[in-house]
């Protein structure tokens, strides 16, 4: 998948022409920040997990400065965190490591939003590539994300 499967599944909610596009990389938290000229705590970075049954995925949106807590994780989900492996997120998630985001999935799998991003009023994921972004409500994120549910299962982020 890419950044135009994305914005293919944006143009359904009139979103596709939102989708920024950059030549230099946004793979990376601190990447991203860069091109965006934000603060690397606003961007909302997503996280592919592999599901309790071992065959599935979850995936878990969060802000640039959070870090998972495998305690609060395993309270919410009742399973251990194991982050998928670069070649297993792009089978089961449809994107690669530094473009992953909640939008045109290859499978619904879960998605869960974070509460580390309830601080911002908008935040910036991925759409499908190592070079783009989309600048979005959380009401917009969790829409077009197809949130499943909030949750509070990161650290790192409080002051």
């Amino acid at each position: 998948m890419s950044v135009e499967t994305v914005k293919d599944y944006l143009a359904q909610f009139g979103r596709d022409k939102d989708v920024v596009e950059f030549e230099g990389l946004t793979a990376s938290v601190q990447q991203a920040a860069e091109q965006l000229n934000v603060s690397p705590e606003q961007i909302a970075k997503t996280l592919a997990f592999s599901g309790d049954n071992k065959e599935g995925a979850i995936l878990l949106v969060a802000a640039g400065d959070a870090k998972i807590d495998n305690k609060l994780f395993k309270q919410q989900f009742g399973f251990k965190a194991r982050m998928l492996s670069p070649e297993d997120t792009l089978a089961l998630i449809g994107h690669a490591i530094g473009g992953v985001c909640p939008f045109a999935l290859k499978y619904g799998w879960p998605v869960y939003m974070d509460a580390s991003l309830k601080r911002f009023k908008t935040v910036f994921p991925a759409c499908g590539s190592s070079h783009s972004a989309i600048e979005l409500t959380l009401d917009d994120l969790f829409q077009l994300g197809n949130g499943k549910a909030w949750v509070d299962v990161c650290k790192g982020w409080q002051k």
